[in-house]
């Protein structure tokens, strides 16, 4: 015996005539007439092999039959109501998976935590897949698809297919360990210069021979006849900051990393802080994002905008 699949138009004038208990009503409320509802009703009955309903003078009325239908066609609808209102909400980009990247200097600002719990309080139907790295491998990822976007400091590479976009700057400090020589018979906090630099140990997050913040660092140190030593080369500036908390280096980092080891460092603003100051880059594919990616993409724009200078 083949059995047909239940049509939903068919469930749903069932469930108007058990609700009204009455064809001619039933017909009214859908907007048809009663002979095509009476016809659609016995054509359920004899797919499910079932009398659905009873007839009186004053009406129908449901069989033991059609109560249980009622029940589980209740469901049912309820549940393909659900699911056409979560579609709905996936096509307008308030549902769906958003995969961010982020670098330890990105995270360590307080814009990202506080654009991602707004993230969640605007659209709870969004889920957020977190992952931190350095640069180079949010950037590609983000070209491999296996991210959509990513918060990086400044690229160390820009591939066509990418765009990178700064949300907004903020300035750069020196961080050096409390007993440093620079910071001796000084009862506050130093104002410092790149000239200060001169024959340092410095410990540098960068891929070896990629641009980025320090290659700029380096950059100003030579146009000044400033060298430094490259004391190491990290792969995430938090690594920097534990490197000089052990005492092996100075470095360089945004300023909302200030706080970092407060018992073992020392930052000191940079004279030259204007020329080397830190943008927080979004990293994100040329081609036109899914509908939750997008949502996400214009939330952290308008959140930069609005909310990054009260930081």
């Amino acid at each position: 015996m083949t059995t047909l699949p239940l049509d939903l138009r068919q469930l749903r004038y069932f469930q108007a005539v058990a609700e009204e208990g009455h064809m001619t009503r039933a017909a009214a409320r859908l907007g048809l007439q009663q002979p095509p509802l009476s016809q659609q009703i016995k054509a359920l009955e004899l797919q499910l092999g079932l009398q659905l309903f009873e007839r009186h003078p004053k009406g129908v009325r449901l069989t033991e039959a059609g109560r249980q239908l009622q029940l589980e066609s209740n469901k049912l609808l309820q549940d393909m109501a659900d699911l056409q209102q979560r579609m709905a909400r996936l096509a307008q980009g308030e549902r769906g998976c958003v995969a961010l990247g982020f670098t330890s200097s990105a995270a360590a600002h307080w814009f990202t935590p506080a654009a991602l719990r707004e993230c969640r309080r605007r659209y709870p139907d969004i889920s957020l897949a977190l992952s931190e790295a350095n640069a180079a491998d949010i950037t590609a990822a983000v070209l491999a698809h296996r991210l959509d976007c990513g918060l990086i400091r400044v690229p160390v590479s820009e591939p066509p297919e990418l765009l990178f976009e700064t949300l907004f700057r903020e300035p750069v400090v020196l961080a050096l360990p409390v007993d440093h020589r620079l910071l001796r018979g000084r009862s506050a906090t130093p104002r410092l210069s790149l000239a200060d630099l001169h024959d340092e140990a410095l410990i540098l997050a960068r891929r070896p021979g990629a641009p980025g913040l320090y290659a700029n660092l380096l950059a100003q140190c030579e146009a000044l006849g400033v060298k430094p030593r490259i004391a190491a080369e990290v792969d995430r500036m938090m690594s920097n900051l534990n490197l000089v908390a052990a005492g092996a280096g100075i470095t360089v980092v945004p300023a909302s990393m200030q706080g970092t080891h407060p018992e073992a460092i020392v930052y000191c603003p940079l004279k030259e802080a204007k020329l080397l100051d830190a943008p927080m880059t979004l990293v994100r594919r040329r081609a036109a994002p899914a509908a939750a990616v997008a949502t996400f993409l214009a939330l952290l724009a308008e959140f930069a905008k609005t909310q990054a200078g009260a930081g």
